[in-house]
Order: C-alpha cells, then sequence, then structure tokens
C-alpha cells in the first residue's frame, strides 16, 4: 500500500509535536501556519517543507488541524471538501453548528474525521478501563489542575484543560446528562482560568470536575465511587487503588480488616506516547478502515458537554 501523506495545519506548541512525530514516520507531507517564521522553523526541525495551505492540501492525502480553536471549522471544512481525511485537535469546532456541519462533510465525503482527545489513547487509561469491568460509578471526582503558561489561552480552561475529564466521565457513566452548573472566574486571562463543573445524569450519577490553569501545582486525580466500592487514580503517580468486594476474579487482592468480603488492591502502567498512538490509530483508521476511537459523536458530544459548563458560569 502507498504511504500516506500527511500535512499540518498550525504547528504552535502542539502543532509542533505532530509534524515532529509524522516526520518521524516517515509521513509528513509538509505544513502551513499563519506565521511564516514559525512554519519555518518547524519546516526545518522536520526536515520539512512550508506550504500555503491550499497547495499543502493538494499534496496531502490527510491534513492535521492544529490551529486554535476559532480557526478549525474553516480550516477543517477546506480539507474535507478537497477530499482529504482530517485531523482535528480538541475540541472539534468552537460552536455545536460548525462541528454538527464537519460531521455531515465527513460522512457525505467518506472521510475519517478523528479528534484529538488524547486520553483515549493513554496508558493511564487504558489501565483504568480494565480495572473498571463490572464497576459501575455512581459519583465521580475529576481534578486536573496546573500553574499558568500563556498558552491556549484562546479558549477558557473547560475548552483547554476540562474537555478531557468532561470526555473521560462521559464515557464511563451510561446515561444523558441532565443537568450542570458551574462556578469559576478569570485570573490570568480574559477567560475561566478555573472552574468547578457538577454534572448530574439521568440514571442519578453525579460527577464533579475540578480544572484550573492557574494552579500551585500540578494535580491529576480521579476517584469513582459506585456499589461496588471505591477506585481512585492518581494519573501524575502513575497509580490506582481500589477497595471492591471479593471475587475469584481478583486473586491479589488483600482481604480488609474491617470490612469482611472487601478487598483492596492495586495497579499500575507504564507510559507511553499517547500522541503516537492516537496518530497511528488515525492513520491505520485511513489505510485499514479501523474503528475511529475518538470519533466526531464523541467530539460532539464532548464539546456540547463543554458549552453547558460555560453557559452555567453566567
Amino acid at each position: 500500500m502507498q504511504a500516506l501523506r500527511i500535512g499540518v495545519a498550525g504547528v504552535g506548541h502542539f502543532g509542533r509535536f505532530h509534524a515532529l512525530k509524522l516526520a518521524k514516520f516517515g509521513v509528513l507531507a509538509g505544513l502551513a501556519d499563519a506565521s511564516a517564521e514559525r512554519a519555518a522553523v518547524v519546516a526545518a526541525e522536520c526536515e520539512s517543507r512550508c506550504l500555503p495551505l491550499a497547495a499543502l492540501i493538494e499534496a496531502s492525502d490527510a491534513v492535521v488541524v492544529a490551529a486554535p480553536t476559532a480557526h478549525h471549522f474553516a480550516l477543517a471544512e477546506q480539507v474535507l471538501r478537497a477530499g482529504r481525511h482530517v485531523f482535528i485537535e480538541k475540541p472539534i469546532a468552537a460552536t455545536l453548528a460548525e462541528a454538527d456541519a464537519l460531521v455531515a462533510l465527513a460522512e457525505a465525503q467518506g472521510l475519517v474525521l478523528q479528534v484529538g482527545h488524547i486520553e483515549r489513547y493513554s496508558a493511564a487509561i487504558q489501565t483504568l478501563r480494565r480495572e473498571m469491568a463490572g464497576f459501575a460509578p455512581r459519583a465521580l471526582e475529576a481534578t486536573r489542575v496546573a500553574p499558568f503558561r500563556p498558552r491556549s489561552l484562546d479558549v477558557s480552561v473547560v475548552l483547554d484543560l476540562m474537555i478531557h475529564d468532561i470526555d473521560l466521565v462521559l464515557s464511563l457513566v451510561d446515561a444523558p446528562l441532565v443537568d450542570v452548573r458551574a462556578v469559576g472566574a478569570r485570573l490570568a486571562s480574559g477567560l475561566p482560568d478555573y472552574v468547578v463543573a457538577q454534572l448530574r445524569f439521568e440514571n442519578g450519577a453525579q460527577a464533579q470536575i475540578t480544572a484550573s490553569r492557574v494552579a500551585v501545582a500540578m494535580e491529576r486525580r480521579l476517584r469513582l465511587l459506585g456499589d461496588g466500592g471505591e477506585i481512585r487514580v492518581d494519573f501524575l503517580a502513575r497509580e490506582l487503588r481500589a477497595l471492591r468486594p471479593l471475587t475469584p476474579s481478583r486473586p491479589g487482592a488483600a482481604p480488609d480488616e474491617n470490612m469482611p468480603g472487601w478487598g483492596r488492591d492495586e495497579a499500575t502502567w507504564t507510559e507511553h506516547d499517547s500522541l503516537e498512538a492516537e496518530l497511528r490509530a488515525f492513520m491505520a483508521s485511513i489505510q485499514h478502515a479501523a474503528p475511529v476511537e475518538a470519533n466526531a459523536a464523541i467530539a460532539r458530544a464532548a464539546l456540547a458537554t463543554a458549552l453547558r459548563i460555560e453557559a452555567a458560569l453566567g
């Protein structure tokens, strides 16, 4: 099979990483950016070439759109109308109308549309899913905070950081979202820099998601509670701890001395390159019709919830 040619539109902080990975794979067709100077620097680093957008699309079988969110729709629409597959960094678009238009266009053209919900390809989430077999969470607490960095300030912390945990929570709760409440504030930018959101689902499950880009230190944790016990994940420490009923399928669990019939166990994981994993998945979807894990429907649901949270801030 002929090797893919994949271009990158937008080579800022994250787009540069996409370009470097694709160059490593030997499939980078070139890159385009609104800043000719930045494009030249990254092109030299990747031993690739700078092209005008139209020429980049023409030279590519697929294009990664990694420009600021406000430009996602216009760039992705141009790529799709040219008959090329597209990978869009999260969020899929700035509005639901734009997201729906891209979904419809990709379907009409029979093209792959993947969105950069990179956590779905992480070793941590893959481990969590294995450990959660048969576990139905009723209460979820997610925390993702980091010190301030002057980038990605074109969107609020909801679309910058929280959207990862929004997608995770939606994937773990098998029920429609019925209510959203949120508080937050602007501290270092013109958009909300910290937000605490409370989500309530039709089956009674509730989630609290905290995101901040103005934190004292980095923290990333998840806590799940349900009839099946408790699961806690510290993503930075690469540690999962659980308290659950003892079963033959958990021979390594240590009985809890205060809760007869219950046991404690732990799991860990070895990190892998999540960006490389999601780009390889994108290529497999194009070349081998592999299912798209971070597909347009998933991305739209995450965007819709993020926009409801922003609206709830008032």
